[in-house]
């Protein structure tokens, strides 16, 4: 039986796509408010960074993977304007319906569909641009998520993965009470749900480290893999081109 990890625990490889599933259910109508008050509304520059670096232009191709309750999506349609097209996937309803009402709200109506990034439903070489924010961490097979987004990306097309990493270590024990005991009990104030966010620490340090995903990326499919630290490794945004 081949297994993989689910936080701290391991379990059978099928079992962890259900496991995540459930934790993004319990905590979907919850969870910008969530990322606000864990991350004291730095969320919000870490992807404004990562929309600045994708640099997009009006007519562009974009491919948004883990896409939760749009912000990152609708962020790329003001920048791809009505001639570009910005697709909004999650392999989460819940989240996936947050995300679309949302983007209604704000008069954005996008392409949206539930998709497995291990198993994208879209023809090689259709997009300009592929972003998964948070999102690679939950995934089973790390290595075939990043083969797909490779297949699907133009020759010299772009991948943004924005995602929790490395601490620096002066941070490394501050950072990690605020995970351990801090982050869950703010989830069961305000999610009612301490599991999912205790998940969400132990996922944080099962995910590879910098360097780590760097050479990950660039054995599947990305030539060039640029990292930019923010918040002192807090998070880390890998910036892969297409071979």
């Amino acid at each position: 039986m081949a297994t993989t990890d689910f936080g701290f625990k391991t379990v059978d490889e099928h079992e962890k796509a259900r496991r995540v599933r459930g934790v993004f259910d319990s905590v979907a109508s919850k969870y910008d408010v969530m990322n606000d008050l864990m991350s004291m509304g730095l969320h919000r520059a870490w992807k404004a960074y990562t929309v600045m670096v994708a640099n997009l232009k009006p007519g562009d191709q974009v491919l948004d993977i883990a896409g939760g309750t749009g912000d990152m999506a609708g962020a790329f349609a003001d920048k791809v304007g009505s001639t570009g097209t910005v697709v909004h996937t999650d392999i989460n309803l819940a989240m996936l319906r947050e995300g679309r009402n949302r983007l209604t709200d704000e008069g954005k109506l996008l392409p949206t569909t539930v998709c497995d990034a291990e198993q994208l439903p879209f023809t090689h070489e259709r997009f300009d641009l592929v972003c998964v924010a948070f999102g690679l961490r939950n995934m089973t097979h790390k290595d075939r998520a990043l083969r797909e987004m490779a297949r699907v990306l133009k020759p010299g097309g772009k991948l943004l993965v924005l995602e929790f990493s490395k601490v620096a270590p002066p941070l490394t024990k501050l950072y990690d009470w605020y995970s351990f005991q801090v982050l869950p009990r703010l989830g069961k104030m305000v999610a009612g749900d301490d599991a999912s966010y205790r998940y969400l620490a132990e996922s944080i340090r099962m995910h590879p480290d910098q360097s780590t995903l760097k050479a990950l990326m660039q054995e599947n499919g990305f030539a060039h893999v640029d990292i930019h630290n923010m918040s002192l490794g807090v998070v880390a945004l890998h910036v892969g081109i297409k071979c």
